[in-house]
C-alpha cells in the first residue's frame, strides 16, 4: 500500500538527486510512496529536525535534509527518489536541560523509533559514541510490505492445547549439524525442516522466541568483553535484530513464520517494553531520548528537586522505565504489536516484567489504560498475551491479577513442584493445588482455567538437567564474582555438584527430569517447556547465562543413550496430554468460566484408599498420595494418577472398578526405558516406588492379560 503525497503546492527543494516537500505526518517512520518516501517522527518539543541519508555501501552521510513539516508534535518531510533498501537518520535540535527531561543533542545520529530495519547490531564503542557517534549507530533501512504469504494463515491453537516451546534463535540452532552454515543462528535457521522435524516429534505447538528485535549490549557488559547475548535491552520495538539476519530481515522473518505456520506451528515473541537500551541518567542517547524524552520515561523528583529517571526493571544496568502510561510510548507499543502481529504474522507475545505496563503512573491496575487498549484492539483480540507478572518496583509481584484474556507464567507452580520433588515436606496440599491448574491464585468463575502458565524451567534460571545436577549457582563465567543469578534455586544435586559418573546419581537425576516433566504436563494450565531440556542441555551450573554468547547456551545435538531416552520420555508425555481431553483441560462443575464441564469427580486418596480428609493435607510428612479424575460420560476418560516423593516405596490401594475394567499403567517414571514400562492392568494393589509418579487409565480387560 503506498503513501500518497499531499496534492496541495509546496515549495521544492533540490537536494542532490532527491526532491523534497512537506510530506504528512502519519504514518510514522519511513513509509515507501509512488515517487519516493514520507518520513515522520514524533518530537515535540525539537527545535529543528534533519534527515540523514546516507550511502548503502560505506555509510557515508550523503546529505542531511531539514524536515520542513511540523503537524502537531510530528515533524515530517516527503523525499523524491529514497526507495526501499536506502539507510537513514535523524538529527534532533533543541535544549539540553536534563532536569527539566530535555536531552537534545545536534551531534548525536538518532535510530529512528518506527524504523522496521536496522542495516547492521549495534556495537557499544564509548570512544566512538564520545567523538562522533556516525560510525557507532546502526542505520534505518527504508523498507516495503511486499511478501508473498501464498495463503498460509495463523494456526490459531486454542490454549487448551498449547505446548509452548522456548527458544534463542541462535541458541537452538547454532551448533545442529544438519541444517546449513549460513543459516545456523538465523531466522531461517530456525524454519528448517531438520527443525521443524524435531519439534513436530517431540510434539509442542508453539514457539516463544526470546527477543527477535534490534537490541544493544549494556556498555558494563560490553566492557567486560561480554554481550547481551539474551537481547533483553531493545533499541527498537519494530526492526528484526541483525544478530539474526542473512541479508533481509523482514522477508526472512517472514519467511520463517511462513514456514513454521505451514506446519502447524505457532511463533510468539518475548517482547521488552519496560526499558530500552538507553539506561538511565548516564546512558547514551540512540532513539528515544533525543526525540521526547521527557514522555518515553518515567521520572521522580528527588528530595532537593532534581529528576531521575525511575526504574522498574531487573536487569542490572537498566536504569529506565517506559512510560506507557503517556500516550505517545503507549501508541508505539500498540503499533508495534500490531505490525509483529498483523504485518510480520507473529501469534502472541510473552510481555517481560508485564506489571510495568500496568502503572499509571507509579501504581499497578488490571484496569490500566495499557490493558484496556489492547482488550478493545480489533486486530490484536484474538492474540495469544503472555504475562511476566511482576517488576522490582513497588507492590511489583502480580501473579494472578491481569485481565482475563491473558494468561500468567506461574513462579508458584515453579517452585512448589520443585520443592515437592526435591523432598520438601509439608508441600503435598500446595502441591495438588498446583497440578488442578493453580485456583488458589487464578480465581474460579473469574479466570479462565488455563491461566496458570507451568513452568519448572525458564531462561533465567537452571535449565532442567542442572536442576537435578547443583545445588549452587555457577555463574563465575559472567565475572561478576558469582554474585549474579538468583540464589533460590530449588535444586538438588542428588548426591554430587555438577558432572558425575556414578552410576547411582545419574539415575536418580534422570528419575527427578521424568517426574518433573509428567508433573508439567499432567498439571491444568498451559505447559511452557524450555527449549533443549528434552536434550539434556546442561549450562554448567550457570542460572543467568544472559551474557554467554558461547556453548554455555548453544544448544548441543550431540546425544548419548541417556539423552536419547530422556528425549524418547518426553516425546511420550506431550503425547499423553495431547491425547487427553481432561489433562488437557478439566472443566470443573463449580467452575462456570466456560458454559460446560467434561468431569463428573476429582477424588484425592491416601495410600490405603481411603478419601484424603482435611487432616491429611495438613500432615507435614505426608509425601505420597493420589488422585482420581472421572470424566463425564461424553468424554469416557478415567484417570488415576500416583505421586511419591518420599525416599522409600509404598503401597496404594486402587479404586475398584467394574468387571471387565482395569487399571492400564500408561507411564512410569521409574523406569529409565519406555520399553522397560511394564504392560500390565492392575485391580486393586500398585507398590509405588520412591521419588516417582505412575499414571493410570481406565480400560476394559477384554482380551488382556492380568
Amino acid at each position: 500500500m503506498f503513501l500518497k503525497t499531499s496534492k496541495v503546492a509546496h515549495k521544492k527543494e533540490s537536494v542532490s538527486n532527491w526532491v523534497i516537500t512537506q510530506g504528512q505526518p502519519f504514518p510514522s517512520g519511513a513509509t515507501v510512496t509512488e515517487t519516493g518516501c514520507n518520513f515522520a517522527v514524533h518530537a515535540p518539543f525539537a527545535e529543528k529536525v534533519e534527515l540523514c541519508l546516507f550511502d548503502t555501501g560505506t555509510e557515508q552521510l550523503l546529505t542531511a535534509i531539514e524536515l520542513s513539516g511540523k503537524t502537531g508534535k510530528v515533524w515530517h518531510c516527503h523525499v523524491e527518489g529514497v526507495q526501499a533498501g536506502d539507510w537513514y537518520g535523524y538529527r534532533t535540535f533543541g535544549p539540553s536541560q536534563p532536569e527539566l527531561g530535555y536531552c537534545f543533542d545536534a551531534t548525536r545520529l538518532l535510530v529512528d523509533p518506527y524504523a522496521k530495519a536496522l542495516n547492521k547490531q549495534m556495537e557499544w564503542d564509548s570512544q566512538a559514541y564520545r567523538d562522533n557517534n556516525l560510525s557507532m549507530v546502526s542505520k534505518a533501512v527504508v523498507t516495503h510490505n511486499q511478501f508473498d504469504w501464498e495463503g498460509v494463515e495463523k494456526p490459531l491453537i486454542p490454549l487448551k492445547d498449547t505446548i509452548l516451546y522456548e527458544a534463542h534463535v541462535k541458541g537452538l540452532t547454532h551448533c545442529h549439524p544438519d541444517i546449513p552454515q549460513a543459516c545456523r543462528g538465523k531466522f531461517l535457521g530456525m524454519c528448517h525442516p531438520v527443525l521443524i522435524q524435531h519439534l513436530k516429534q517431540l510434539g509442542v505447538t508453539t514457539i516463544q522466541l526470546m527477543p527477535v528485535v534490534a537490541s544493544m549490549s549494556e556498555p558494563f557488559i560490553s566492557d567486560k568483553g561480554l554481550s547481551n547475548y539474551w537481547g533483553y535491552n531493545p533499541i527498537n520495538f519494530f526492526s528484526p535484530d541483525p544478530r539474526f539476519v542473512i541479508d533481509d530481515g523482514v522477508s526472512e522473518f517472514k519467511q520463517m513464520v511462513k514456514t513454521l505456520h505451514t506446519a502447524g506451528l505457532e511463533v510468539v515473541l518475548d517482547v521488552v517494553y519496560n526499558h530500552t537500551a538507553e539506561s538511565g541518567k548516564d546512558g547514551p542517547v540512540l532513539a528515544f531520548k533525543g526525540f521526547d524524552n521527557s514522555a518515553f520515561y518515567l521520572f521522580e523528583n528527588d528530595e532537593v528537586g532534581g529528576r531521575f529517571y525511575r526504574n522498574y526493571a531487573n536487569n542490572s544496568g537498566c536504569g529506565n522505565s517506559v512510560n506507557t502510561f503517556n500516550h505517545y510510548p503507549m501508541r508505539m507499543v500498540l503499533d508495534a504489536l500490531r505490525y509483529w502481529y498483523d504485518e510480520m504474522g507473529v501469534d502472541g507475545f510473552r510481555f517481560d516484567l508485564a506489571a510495568s505496563l500496568g502503572r499509571e503512573p507509579y501504581e499497578f491496575s488490571n484496569n490500566a489504560g495499557f490493558f484496556r487498549a489492547l482488550r478493545q484492539d480489533p486486530v490484536l483480540c484474538s492474540a495469544k498475551l503472555i504475562a511476566e507478572p511482576w517488576d522490582i518496583g513497588s507492590g511489583g509481584y502480580r501473579l494472578g491479577q491481569f485481565p482475563s484474556n491473558w494468561i500468567e507464567c506461574n513462579d508458584k507452580f515453579r517452585d512448589n513442584v520443585r520443592g515437592f520433588w526435591r523432598g520438601d515436606k509439608g508441600l503435598t496440599s500446595d502441591f495438588a493445588t498446583r497440578l488442578l491448574g493453580s485456583r488458589d491464585v487464578f480465581r474460579k468463575n473469574h479466570r479462565n482455567p488455563l491461566s496458570s502458565v507451568n513452568y519448572i524451567a525458564y531462561h533465567d534460571g537452571f535449565t532442567l538437567h542442572d536442576l537435578v545436577s547443583y545445588n549452587e549457582r555457577h555463574n563465575e563465567d559472567n565475572l561478576e564474582q558469582n554474585r549474579d543469578g538468583h540464589g533460590h534455586n530449588v535444586s538438588d544435586n542428588n548426591g554430587q555438584e555438577g558432572l558425575s559418573q556414578k552410576t547411582h546419581v545419574l539415575l536418580r537425576r534422570e528419575r527427578q527430569k521424568r517426574n518433573f516433566i509428567i508433573t508439567l504436563m499432567v498439571s491444568q494450565g498451559v505447559p511452557h517447556f524450555l527449549g533443549g531440556d528434552e536434550l539434556s542441555r546442561t549450562q554448567g551450573g550457570n542460572n543467568n547465562a544472559y551474557c554467554q554468547d558461547n556453548p554455555i547456551s548453544w544448544v548441543s545435538w550431540e546425544l548419548d543413550e541417556w539423552k536419547n531416552d530422556f528425549l524418547a520420555f518426553c516425546q511420550r508425555a506431550i503425547s499423553l496430554r495431547k491425547n487427553s481431553e481432561l489433562l488437557r483441560n478439566l472443566n470443573e462443575a463449580d467452575d462456570n468460566f466456560y458454559n460446560h464441564h467434561n468431569v463428573e469427580e476429582v477424588a484425592w486418596f491416601r495410600p490405603d484408599g481411603k478419601n484424603k480428609v482435611v487432616d491429611d493435607w495438613h500432615d507435614y510428612n505426608n509425601q505420597a498420595f493420589a488422585v482420581e479424575l472421572l470424566g463425564t460420560q461424553q468424554v469416557g476418560e478415567h484417570w488415576f494418577m500416583i505421586f511419591n516423593a518420599s525416599d522409600h516405596d509404598v503401597k496404594f490401594n486402587l479404586p475398584a472398578l467394574h468387571a471387565q475394567f482395569g487399571w492400564v499403567l500408561q507411564i512410569d517414571t521409574r523406569y529409565q526405558e519406555l520399553q522397560d514400562i511394564p504392560d500390565i492392568v492392575i485391580e486393586k494393589e500398585f507398590i509405588q516406588a520412591y521419588k516417582s509418579i505412575s499414571i493410570f487409565r481406565k480400560c476394559p480387560t477384554k482380551n488382556m492379560d492380568l
